[in-house]
C-alpha cells in the first residue's frame, strides 16, 4: 500500500481497548500514535491510560508492573504512580519525586469501549465520544442483544478512509453485490461532529419515491476515530467503528453491532437469527477493511459527478484534525471545492 498522505497523529478520541478487556487491578499494555502506553484500572474503577515507562530509570510498567489499590507500582524498584501520572510513592525514600511526572491522556468509557484523546499540541478535549444509544436518543442497550465485535490490528489503512466510505453510495453494488442506492438526505460537516444520513432505495426499482422509502441510516462521525450509526427500517441494528493509529503506517481497527431485540420474542431461535444477522453486517465490514487496507490514497481523486459534494465536505471537514499540517493535497482540493 502507498503510505497516504495524511498525518497518523490526528485529533480526537480513539479507542484503545474494550472495558471488559481491562478489569480491577489489570495492566495493559499497548502501543498507539507510535508510542507505547499502558491501560490500568484501580481497584474503585477508574481507568488511567499513560505511557509506558517509568520516569525512575524506564522500566515498561506494562511487563510485571501491577495495581495497588489506586496506584500502579513500577516492578523494577516499586515506585508508584497516580491515575495524573504523578509519583506518590517511593518505598525507600520518604517523600515521592514530584518533579517528574508520567503523561496521562484524557479517558472516556462509553459504548463498552475505553477511548483515549490524543492531540499533538496538548490540547484539552473539545468535543466528545459520541453515544451509541444516548445520542440517537430512542433506544437504550437494553432494547438490543449483546454486542457482536471484530478486531483487526496493524492494517495498513488511515481512519479517514473508513469516514469516506460513508459518503461512497456506488461501492455497495460492487464491493457488497447488494442492489442498494443510498440516497442522502444530510451531509453535515459544520463541527467536529458531523452527520451523514441516507434513506435505501434499491436498483431497478424506478417506481420508488423517497417520501415512501421506510428503511435507512443515520450516522454520526466523532472526529475521524469513531463513527456510530442507526440503521432503520429492515434491519434494526446499532454499529461502532473506531479506527486507531498504531504508528506511521498501521492502524487498530475495531467494528462492534448490536441487533434489536424484536418485542415479546426472547426465544433462542430469534436469538440466533439476531446473531446471523449481525455476523452478516461484520461480514461486510471485512469487505470494505479488505478494500482499505490494499487502497492508494487518491489524492486528488478522480471523482464522478455525483461524487463530489460528498467527497469534498468530508475531507475539508477532516482537515481541522491535522494540527501538524500533514493533510497532503486532498486539503487543497476541499478549499478549491
Amino acid at each position: 500500500m502507498a503510505k497516504p498522505p495524511l498525518s497518523m497523529k490526528p485529533t480526537g478520541w480513539f479507542q484503545v481497548a474494550w472495558s471488559d478487556e481491562i478489569g480491577a487491578g489489570d495492566v495493559h499494555p499497548m502501543k498507539y500514535f507510535d508510542r507505547e502506553m499502558v491501560a490500568w484500572r484501580t481497584q474503585s474503577g477508574q481507568v488511567t491510560v499513560m505511557d509506558a515507562y517509568c520516569e525512575h530509570l524506564g522500566a515498561h510498567l506494562g511487563y510485571g508492573g501491577r495495581v495497588e489499590g489506586e496506584v500502579i507500582q513500577c516492578p523494577f524498584h516499586g515506585w508508584q504512580w497516580n491515575h495524573e501520572g504523578r509519583n506518590v510513592c517511593i518505598p525507600y525514600q520518604d517523600r515521592p519525586n514530584r518533579g517528574r511526572r508520567i503523561r496521562t491522556y484524557p479517558v472516556a468509557e462509553r459504548n463498552a469501549s475505553v477511548y483515549i484523546w490524543h492531540d499533538v499540541e496538548g490540547r484539552e478535549p473539545y468535543f466528545d465520544v459520541p453515544d451509541i444509544f444516548a445520542d440517537f436518543g430512542d433506544k437504550t442497550a437494553a432494547d438490543y442483544y449483546p454486542q457482536q465485535r471484530l478486531f483487526r490490528q496493524g492494517l495498513e489503512l488511515h481512519p479517514q478512509y473508513v469516514l469516506e466510505n460513508g459518503v461512497d453510495f456506488a461501492h455497495f453494488k460492487f464491493v457488497h453485490q447488494t442492489p442498494i442506492v443510498p440516497v442522502f438526505t444530510r451531509h453535515d460537516f459544520a463541527e467536529p461532529w458531523s452527520y451523514v444520513d441516507f434513506t435505501i432505495t434499491f436498483e431497478g426499482d424506478d417506481a420508488q419515491k423517497i417520501e415512501d422509502v421506510n428503511s435507512g441510516v443515520e450516522a454520526i462521525n466523532g472526529g475521524l476515530g469513531i463513527a456510530v450509526t442507526k440503521s432503520w427500517g429492515m434491519i434494526d441494528n446499532r454499529t461502532i467503528s473506531a479506527v486507531t493509529p498504531v504508528d506511521d503506517c498501521t492502524s487498530d481497527v475495531r467494528f462492534m453491532v448490536y441487533i434489536g431485540r424484536t418485542p415479546g420474542r426472547d426465544d433462542e431461535k430469534t436469538a440466533d437469527r439476531a446473531r446471523l444477522f449481525g455476523d452478516e453486517v461484520i461480514r461486510q465490514f471485512t469487505q470494505d477493511i479488505h478494500i482499505w487496507s490494499h487502497q492508494r490514497y487518491s489524492d486528488p481523486p478522480a471523482l464522478a459527478t455525483a461524487e463530489y459534494e460528498g467527497f469534498t465536505a468530508i475531507r475539508k471537514w477532516a482537515m481541522q484534525f491535522y494540527p501538524d499540517g500533514l493533510s497532503g493535497s486532498a486539503a487543497d482540493l476541499a478549499t478549491r471545492g
